[in-house]
């Protein structure tokens, strides 16, 4: 009896090896550039730089008698690109510091105020009710 089976259950075991997919993923590995770690570590300070300037009280208290919603803001500069994002970081260290605070905040406060009144005026967002929007 288990000689007659031998056969059949062999030919099964064979076949079934046969279907078997032995496909491995090949795993990769490349070598990371200077310039690329520099770049990404020069975006995650920019963005960090441009987030503790939003976070800062005074100028959330600016932002608020402009009219811009600090969170909408916020917002915004998170969906900026890397280079807007260098840019209105350059723009933050090129300003003066200390007694000139308010300038640089008042500067800050306009840049946002026309980022946010082009997007407004492109029709990417409705923000301001005194901008006519076509769509």
């Amino acid at each position: 009896m288990l000689k007659k089976l031998m056969r059949p259950v062999s030919l099964l075991l064979v076949v079934s090896f046969c279907l078997l997919n032995f496909n491995v993923p090949n795993a990769q590995a490349k070598m990371v550039g200077t310039d690329a770690m520099i770049a990404e570590q020069q975006a995650l300070d920019q963005q960090a730089q441009v987030a503790d300037f939003m976070a800062r009280e005074d100028v959330k208290q600016i932002m608020t008698e402009y009219g811009v919603d600090p969170v909408e803001a916020q917002q915004r500069v998170d969906s900026l690109s890397d280079e807007e994002l260098a840019s209105l970081a350059s723009s933050i260290d090129q300003l003066p510091a200390g007694a000139g605070g308010v300038g640089a905040v008042v500067g800050a406060v306009v840049l946002i105020f026309l980022v946010l009144l082009i997007t407004d005026l492109v029709g990417l967002t409705h923000v301001f009710p005194f901008v006519n929007h076509s769509r």
